[in-house]
């Protein structure tokens, strides 16, 4: 957090902690960055918006994506911030918000080029009148979400620049029908990072806060100011089981490699259902024990790794290091994005819910 608000300055932090806070575990997550100084929290959904509030957390919740009206009155009644994306969604709200009464805030998304969800910048002024007509209803916020922020590509980057134009557009558009939000925010993590025009008041930060880069240019941003991210997951299990076998074995599901050597095989508790996936046996995916790395023997189960140790001495009980350092190798979430031909997103949002999330420090 205090790497952001640096490069952020003035603009406040609203604190992504949606898909199980990125992997993280929501609730751990949420509470960790409030206390860091998180203006606010973002989640996706209403049911993650309720975990936090049923763990008692009374930080200003914005979801990200438009409530179905059925749900609307729910997220009111547990003082959620609503996005408005369209025509149909502002009328859904300023019914729900007429009945309940009170202050319902809401942010307005613009849809400036993602395409995936928002007003259309031409219908804009019609949405505003819809949530203007409701007294109950604050319309506290205006945004937009980049499509390509973390692309350091020329055409990516001058998309992102005319994304801000038409934002500003919408923005303008709004004050000439009398609504000035005082909260406007564009940046994710990328943007925050890379591109300075997009800190408005606020900036929704997912990835960077859990220490990972969207992209591996934007370190520049970092290092010129003497900064870093340091990745707050590691991933850790134990032996739980050894054996001596042969060369030409073939441990695990449909016997798929061959054992070069003689050697040790160990099991570890972990597996697809915790969120190792099944394509990094293919990839030669490595995992760290007693400090040295070792593939995997056999294809990924759903509960448990096997892993060929070769000769080295290997114990039930050792410590084995999936995701963090043990001695002095690595292996990251961008290592297992890189095996998996995926985005490091993916891999963090893939730990099972059913992996205990820990506190170390």
């Amino acid at each position: 957090m205090t790497v952001l608000r640096t490069v952020l300055g003035s603009s406040a932090v609203c604190a992504v902690v949606k898909a199980n806070g990125y992997g993280h575990g929501a609730v751990l997550a949420a509470q960790t960055l409030s206390d860091a100084g998180a203006a606010g929290l973002a989640v996706a959904i209403v049911d993650e918006g309720v975990e936090l509030r049923d763990a008692n957390m009374t930080d200003p919740i914005l979801l990200l994506a438009e409530t179905p009206s059925d749900t609307v009155r729910d997220a009111l009644e547990n003082s959620l911030t609503l996005t408005v994306g369209s025509l149909e969604g502002a009328h859904a709200v300023a019914e729900a918000a007429r009945r309940l009464g009170g202050r319902n805030r809401v942010h307005l998304k613009v849809d400036t080029g993602m395409h995936r969800m928002g007003v259309d910048p031409r219908e804009v002024g019609a949405v505003l009148d819809v949530l203007t007509s409701v007294p109950s209803v604050f319309v506290e916020g205006i945004y937009t979400h980049f499509a390509s922020a973390d692309s350091s590509l020329a055409e990516d980057q001058d998309y992102c620049r005319e994304q801000l134009r038409r934002f500003d557009d919408a923005v303008a558009l709004a004050a000439a029908s009398g609504v000035t939000p005082p909260i406007i925010h564009t940046a994710n993590s990328a943007a925050a990072l890379g591109i300075p025009a997009s800190r408005r008041t606020m900036a929704r930060v997912g990835l960077a806060l859990y220490g990972h880069l969207p992209d591996p240019s934007l370190q520049s941003v970092l290092s010129e100011r003497g900064l870093s991210l340091r990745p707050a997951l590691s991933l850790h299990a134990r032996v739980t089981a050894v054996r001596e076998l042969d060369a030409g074995e073939r441990p695990s599901y449909g016997r798929r490699r061959p054992l070069p050597a003689r050697g040790t095989v160990a099991t570890v508790p972990f597996g697809y259902a915790d969120g190792y996936p099944r394509r990094l046996f293919d990839a030669g995916a490595e995992v760290l024990i007693n400090g040295r790395r070792h593939p995997l023997a056999g294809t990924v189960t759903m509960d448990q790794l096997v892993v060929d140790c070769g000769d080295a001495p290997v114990r039930v009980g050792d410590p084995v290091v999936l995701l963090g350092t043990q001695g002095s190798e690595s292996l990251t979430a961008e290592t297992w994005a890189h095996w998996s031909s995926t985005i490091t997103w993916e891999i963090l949002c893939g730990i099972g819910a059913r992996v205990p999330r820990v506190v170390v420090d």
